[in-house]
């Protein structure tokens, strides 16, 4: 992916202003859909060999789709039959080798009926087009019921239902399909939605000239009881090309001294380090106490430093908001940002971003599907992320990561964007049974992934 475009992400209604556009440039309806549904039948050829095939289509564009799809299969010899779901029955449904699933596309609004629920669920192998039915394509979300997908056709661009969970795990492999949609019709939206991956950003280089200085200083403020914390996040830092890195102790020095030789230790106030301005980024939160962590936010915030938020950080301003406001990055797990925020509800993408909105704060929300929210609206879904990089740490090794990167001159959005990202490619390379521990080292082959 070298193009930003391909990297945008609309919801259904913007999709539906392109589609809306194409036909107000004189490209029919009808145009679209025989190339969408050429593509469906295209898909479903490469991939499976020919079977008696069941076209299940609904009333609107998704099931002309399919109504094309099946004409296209039954010129190549497939045996195939579209129907209406009304015409036919589970039973029915069940004796098909093959369901095509095109009753509803990705801006269904209401839950499916059960009849139609319990039809789809009898499919012993089905293929989507746009989404898998009853999945919300804008949140992802599942409407009552929607079926597991061996694959799914959509076109012109994904939809955030495409990564968000659990519809990236029901739509199984996403196949993006060209139908000959006029550039200027897909221009008419600004997309504000992206799938996370380096074309969004580009990672800090050092320069020959340069010195550990111009590489910036992160000190991440260490407590006395759960050094751990501190410590991965301090080797994160390094590791993510941070010039220098500190871990101010004013408890607990001796411990921090006997971990890391690169790890700096400094015991003395947080007062008297403020006085040096090259301390520019600071990692508030991993192991510290949430005391600690809401005393030392106000006056971080007050030195304008540049903030990194994390764990501790979010107990000390549970329900308030508003004491995040002057960080640069806030990276709470689902319960963190409940405990500040409220529920996050059935949609993490807007809660995300009327998080960031709230705080002026990029908001990291983490999980399988980690949203990276702007306080300006954008946002980037991050898939690089395998299961396994759900382990104790891993959250503490991914704040220093981006305060690494800050520290170098990123943006807070694209430092948290690309934090996420070469956090989840060291997880792929450290394997499935890593430990918080080994994501530094893999973090190198990780940066490797990203260059250009």
């Amino acid at each position: 992916m070298t193009d930003p475009s391909d990297a945008a992400l609309l919801t259904p209604a913007e999709m539906a202003e392109v589609d809306r556009a194409a036909v107000a440039a004189g490209v029919p309806v009808a145009t679209l859909m025989e190339h969408a549904g050429r593509a469906v039948a295209r898909a479903v050829r490469a991939r499976i060999a020919p079977c008696r095939t069941l076209v299940l289509c609904g009333p609107g564009n998704n099931g002309g789709d399919g109504r094309v799809a099946a004409r296209h299969l039954a010129a190549a010899g497939w045996p195939v039959r579209a129907l209406r779901p009304g015409a036919v029955s589970a039973d029915q449904v069940a004796r098909a080798e093959l369901v095509i699933d095109a009753v509803f596309g990705a801006g269904l609004t209401r839950a499916l009926d059960p009849a139609l629920a319990a039809m789809l669920a009898a499919a012993r192998r089905l293929v989507a087009v746009d989404v898998p039915s009853g999945l919300d394509g804008a949140t992802g979300q599942v409407r009552g019921f929607a079926p597991q997908a061996e694959f799914t056709v959509t076109f012109v661009r994904r939809k955030p239902g495409h990564l968000l969970l659990p519809g990236r795990d029901l739509c199984g492999a996403v196949i993006l399909a060209e139908i000959g949609m006029p550039a200027a019709a897909v221009a008419t939206v600004r997309p504000s939605t992206f799938q996370n991956g380096p074309v969004l950003w580009t990672l800090p280089t050092p320069q020959p000239e340069g010195n550990k200085y111009g590489r910036g200083h992160v000190t991440v403020l260490g407590g006395a009881l759960m050094t751990g914390a501190a410590r991965l996040a301090a080797i994160a830092a390094r590791r993510g090309g941070a010039g220098m890195v500190t871990i101010a102790a004013e408890q607990g020095a001796g411990v921090y001294r006997a971990g890391e030789p690169g790890n700096m230790v400094d015991a003395r106030p947080l007062a008297t380090l403020l006085e040096d301005a090259r301390r520019t980024v600071w990692v508030c939160g991993p192991g510290l106490g949430a005391a600690a962590a809401g005393a030392a936010l106000p006056v971080l915030f007050a030195a304008r430093r540049l903030v990194v938020a994390d764990a501790d950080a979010f107990t000390a301003c549970a329900g308030a908001p508003e004491r995040l406001r002057g960080a640069a990055v806030l990276t709470p797990h689902a319960g963190e940002f409940a405990r500040v925020f409220g529920a996050l509800g059935g949609d993490r993408l807007a809660a995300a971003r009327a998080a960031a909105a709230r705080t002026g704060a990029v908001v990291l929300l983490k999980g399988a599907d980690t949203i990276i929210a702007a306080p300006d609206g954008r946002a980037a879904i991050n898939d690089s992320a395998p299961p396994w990089l759900a382990t104790a740490g891993a959250g503490d090794t991914l704040a220093g990561l981006i305060a690494a990167l800050l520290a170098q001159g990123m943006a807070p959005w694209q430092a948290a964007a690309a934090g996420a990202w070469l956090h989840g490619r060291a997880g792929v390379h450290a394997g499935p049974h890593l430990i918080a521990e080994d994501l530094a080292t893999a973090l190198p082959r990780a940066f490797q992934d990203a260059a250009p």
